[in-house]
C-alpha cells in the first residue's frame, strides 16, 4: 500500500483503527497456522487473541517500548475511540481502538518499526482477561 504521508495524516484516528484492526488480525492468524489444525481451532485461538480485552492486555505490554509520536497516535486513537459494545468497559474499548490505530498508522508509515512492535507482543497467553 502506498500513501503519501500527507494522505496518511489526513486519515482520522478511525480510519487507523479500521485498518489496523484488518493488519492486526491478519498477524495473529499468520502466528497460528502452526501447528495445522481444524478452521474452527485456528478461529477460536485468533479470536480469544484480537478480542479488545486481549488488544489492551497486548497494549500494555508495548508501551514501554513507544516512541512519543507513537504514543500521540495511540492517545489520538484512544481519544477518537466510540463508546463501543455493552459488554466491554469503555476504557478498555478505548485502549484498544488506540492500540489499532497505532497499528494500522505504522503499517501505511513504517512496517519496519511495526514488525519491531510485533515481536513484543505474546500471542502465547492463555488466560482469558
Amino acid at each position: 500500500m502506498s500513501l503519501s504521508n500527507g494522505q496518511v495524516q489526513a486519515l482520522s484516528p478511525i480510519a487507523l483503527a479500521y485498518i489496523g484492526d484488518a493488519v492486526y488480525e491478519l498477524f495473529v492468524r499468520g502466528f497460528f497456522l502452526t501447528p495445522p489444525c481444524r478452521i474452527q481451532a485456528y478461529h477460536q485461538k485468533v479470536v480469544s487473541q484480537v478480542r479488545a480485552e486481549q488488544q489492551s492486555h497486548q497494549l500494555s505490554k508495548l508501551t514501554p517500548y513507544l516512541t512519543a509520536d507513537e504514543q500521540d497516535i495511540l492517545r489520538k486513537g484512544r481519544n477518537a475511540s466510540p463508546r463501543g459494545p455493552r459488554r466491554i468497559d469503555p476504557q478498555i474499548y478505548q485502549q484498544a481502538t488506540g492500540f489499532e490505530a497505532l497499528i494500522g498508522y505504522l503499517y501505511l508509515t513504517d512496517p519496519h518499526r511495526l514488525t519491531e512492535l510485533f515481536s513484543y507482543v505474546d500471542l502465547t497467553l492463555t488466560d482469558s482477561l
